[in-house]
């Protein structure tokens, strides 16, 4: 069930992170989130498990006791702490009767949340024996190999949150069954108990462990004795008194018991009556589903409705095993069988062959009751009940709420399932239409990241949020930053000369590759028109290694116009490069389709030197020489030259970087 994992889930993410399950979930092929009560195949539990020991690097026994411990404190954090913490007074009853917790869960959810796995795939069974030291011996039955070592990770975090002990678990044995009891691993735990608490404490809590000392225990029948006969004296005393009243018997075990020490004694011995006062008949129609067999499985007494059902049954002295097989827990019908699983819940199912012709296309009815041994007959009481989870099931087998003894738990039971049904429908809606407006959230937060990609290769990342925001994006001077131009030699020939289709790919292939390398050297790239190419340093973001950076970012760009084709020569294509520093004013343009533009004499001169350089060469302003002559740079002297608009000007050409290596120019590894 989908319960199981997302338990595993969240214990991956709580203690590993969530990049450790969105690795582990990517390798074992699995979603990312499950239903709780969907049912979901075995072998995805497995391969999360198999593949979290891969990945953490930890043994599969250390990874599934952890996970035990885990899914103990998850299933309290669910909902089942009371459920848990009633089943018994000790650990030995809470073992004993997690069968029966199995079985209720199975009736209620159809499921079986516990020990994780549902009562139609063959839940694990438990059985559990005290020895004379004070330990106990665990079977654990089960049909799913090598998952034991989750029983003591749940079993010791039980013991030490409700009994506070903590346990030493060992594996004794460990056996195939698969004949014996339809189960592929026996296991059996050698279960040592270690009291965190002093006996004295201990005694505080009115759970106490079953192994307190054969002295203590001889302690406190003498202290029971002694308020026993201090109460009968003081009720002698009082009743001697010059004003005696005569007590009824109640009113005398009323002062005995609060004269004590106020409360109870802690002592409890029952009394039966000489015999038993009730009849055949009342007891057969009062239990009507109950079944009395020796040890050759003999029937002696039937109840009513059972006899009803299989007529078979009116007949005394027939085999029981004719006309029923054990469905669970799964061992042979023999009276030792039956005996060594004592305390698990038996259920029985109606031999098809062996029901009434009118029961031949019905569901076998099922019987679900406990065993209990009477050693002086020397045979075996079946008190049991229909299994039936809900109205659906008793029409099926064509039976009426009457044919249940009004004090069976067994109607209420279907009633409430029937609404709990109808709740776990609903719930099961919810939790789908919840993981679907989360898959919906995903991909919404995936197209949101796509959009706010795109704007932001528009616009800069803190003018687009002003805009999202409804803002108004104010102006901004910037007093130096370094601008680049490049654009394509003889261009217009080369568009004369081929089909437009080549001269876009052109020039996105030559474009993709200066992108590129606005990111390895962190420059803002402004704009292209046709083959022109803009980029910015120290815009929008002021540094004061504007300058640097567009050179370096220049020298990339002739390098990467290398392997750029021209379609009519076949050979490399050729840029020019112009780079200038001064001023800007920078802000944005239009609503439609907003752009950042930059403003001011200094894009002019840029593009003067762009329009004015040398085929393959970078060009350089007198301004940008100077931001780069001591800055490991090697530059060449062009002289003067006349520019247009702006007359007479001092020009450099940028050779290289004395100290990056081309690899670290294109930002290669």
């Amino acid at each position: 069930y989908g319960f199981i994992n997302t338990c595993l889930k969240s214990l991956v993410v709580e203690k590993y992170g969530e990049e450790t399950w969105e690795k582990l979930r990517l390798q074992a092929g699995v979603q990312d989130s499950f239903l709780t009560f969907e049912v979901y195949k075995d072998e995805i539990t497995m391969q999360l498990v198999d593949k979290a020991c891969k990945i953490l690097g930890v043994p599969a026994d250390m990874v599934l006791r952890e996970f035990g411990e885990y899914f103990f404190e998850f299933c309290k954090r669910s909902g089942y702490d009371h459920m848990l913490r009633t089943l018994g007074g000790n650990l030995y009853e809470f073992i004993e009767n997690l069968d029966a917790l199995h079985s209720y869960l199975s009736l209620s959810y159809q499921a079986s949340f516990l020990f994780v796995f549902p009562q139609e795939m063959n839940a694990p069974s438990f059985r559990v024996e005290k020895n004379e030291d004070g330990s106990m011996h665990l079977h654990y039955y089960s049909d799913r190999r090598g998952l034991c070592h989750i029983v003591p990770g749940i079993i010791g975090a039980a013991a030490l949150d409700f009994f506070n002990i903590e346990l030493s678990m060992e594996i004794v044995n460990q056996t195939e069954e698969e004949e014996r009891t339809g189960k592929k691993e026996h296991i059996v735990f050698l279960v040592t108990q270690n009291p965190v608490f002093s006996y004295k404490e201990r005694n505080e809590f009115s759970s106490s462990p079953q192994y307190v000392a054969d002295s203590a225990k001889r302690i406190e029948n003498q202290q029971n004795k002694e308020d026993l006969e201090k109460g009968k004296n003081t009720v002698r005393d009082r009743g001697s008194s010059v004003c005696p009243v005569k007590k009824s018997h109640w009113k005398t075990i009323r002062g005995i018991i609060t004269l004590g020490r106020g409360k109870l004694l802690r002592g409890f011995d029952p009394v039966y009556p000489k015999s038993l006062w009730i009849d055949t008949k009342t007891f057969c129609n009062g239990l009507p589903f109950h079944m009395v067999f020796d040890k050759e499985l003999r029937l002696k007494q039937a109840g009513v409705s059972i006899q009803k059902i299989v007529p078979g049954l009116q007949t005394m002295g027939i085999c029981l095993d004719h006309y029923f097989s054990i469905v669970h827990p799964e061992v042979p019908f023999t009276i030792s069988s039956i005996q060594k699983f004592i305390n698990s819940q038996f259920v029985f199912q109606t031999r098809r062959e062996m029901m009434p012709e009118s029961w031949k296309q019905r569901p076998m009815l099922e019987l679900r009751g406990q065993m209990i041994w009477m050693e002086s007959l020397q045979c075996m009481l079946y008190l049991c009940s229909p299994l039936l989870r809900t109205l659906h099931e008793l029409e099926e087998r064509q039976m009426h709420i009457a044919d249940i003894a009004p004090h069976d738990v067994t109607r209420d039971l279907i009633l409430l399932n029937q609404q709990r049904l109808a709740e776990m429908e609903l719930s099961n809606q919810l939790e789908r239409k919840k993981e679907e407006l989360r898959i919906l959230s995903k991909h919404l937060e995936e197209e949101k990241k796509k959009t706010e990609a795109l704007l932001y290769a528009m616009l800069p990342q803190h003018v687009a949020n002003q805009l999202k925001e409804g803002k108004r994006v104010e102006a901004g001077e910037f007093k130096e930053c370094t601008i680049l131009f490049s654009d394509v030699v003889t261009f217009t020939n080369i568009c004369a000369q081929c089909e437009p289709i080549q001269i876009v790919l052109m020039l996105n292939s030559m474009y993709l590759r200066f992108d590129r390398l606005t990111t390895v050297h962190d420059v803002y790239k402004v704009e292209t028109i046709g083959d022109a190419y803009m980029v910015v340093g120290g815009v929008p973001v002021p540094v004061s290694t504007h300058a640097e950076r567009v050179a370096n970012f220049a020298l990339g760009m002739i390098i990467a116009a290398k392997d750029v084709q021209n379609p009519v020569s076949g050979k490399p294509i050729q840029i020019r490069v112009g780079i200038h520093t001064g001023p800007v004013l920078a802000g944005v343009v239009g609503e439609k389709m907003p752009r950042y533009c930059l403003f001011g004499d200094t894009v002019n001169i840029a593009s003067r030197m762009e329009s004015h350089g040398v085929p393959s060469k970078i060009h350089l302003s007198s301004s940008a020489y100077q931001c780069l002559k001591y800055k490991n740079f090697e530059m060449t002297e062009r002289g003067e030259i006349e520019v247009k608009g702006k007359g007479k000007m001092h020009t450099y050409f940028l050779i290289r970087n004395k100290t990056a290596t081309e690899n670290e120019i294109m930002g290669r590894p």
